[in-house]
């Protein structure tokens, strides 16, 4: 039989109340800066522990940076989007044609890209981009599809499939104009171009 842990040990400590109570205060001031700012990336952390009514120590216990608490906004949505991609019904999920599950995965993506816009564009700056957890896992999931599919070169190819993605592309297209769902329907051609038909130029 296995052994069993005394009861707490091997479980983290409860939050307090008055820290739960600042980490809500803290998470709300910042997701209304993100909101109410022309540039998202311009909000900085004396901004938000003004914003909260916090101390610089108190914000910098919990958050070490604004990509951080950018992150901690996005994460419970981000985690729900992942468990579809590994467990959730297809085209989204397993159980579809590597081209469509792509299609899908790119417009779920744009959808939340047009939901928390400002949030990834605080997140999601220049070089950044990369060092992002989730930008690991979406590169992993888009990968996977390639090697599915027998796409030649999917180390070369993932993070040109994952570009249209970022951030700063998404709001250039839509100041140009474009709208999210002329994105995921050029996007979704683009996985069927790619994936369909691997050995396939685009241009032909």
């Amino acid at each position: 039989m296995a052994a069993v842990d005394p009861p707490g040990v091997g479980t983290p400590p409860a939050e307090r109340a008055d820290a739960a109570r600042n980490r809500a205060r803290v998470l709300a001031a910042a997701a209304e800066l993100f909101r109410s700012r022309e540039d998202p990336r311009a909000v900085t952390m004396d901004d938000v522990a003004r914003a909260a009514g916090v101390g610089r120590a108190t914000l910098y216990r919990r958050y070490p940076d604004i990509v951080s608490i950018a992150s901690a906004l996005l994460g419970e949505d981000e985690r729900v989007l992942q468990e579809k991609l590994i467990r959730g019904a297809p085209p989204l999920g397993p159980g579809a044609p590597p081209a469509e599950r792509l299609a899908a995965y790119y417009a779920a993506m744009v959808e939340f890209l047009d939901r928390h816009l400002p949030l990834v564009l605080a997140v999601d700056a220049g070089a950044a981009r990369f060092a992002v957890g989730s930008y690991g896992f979406w590169r992993a999931h888009v990968r996977s599809l390639l090697v599915e599919a027998g796409t030649p070169g999917p180390d070369a190819l993932v993070d040109a499939l994952l570009a249209p993605l970022a951030a700063e592309v998404f709001r250039y297209q839509l100041a140009s104009g474009v709208t999210p769902a002329q994105i995921a329907e050029a996007l979704a051609h683009l996985a069927r171009r790619v994936l369909s038909d691997p050995g396939h130029s685009l241009g032909s």
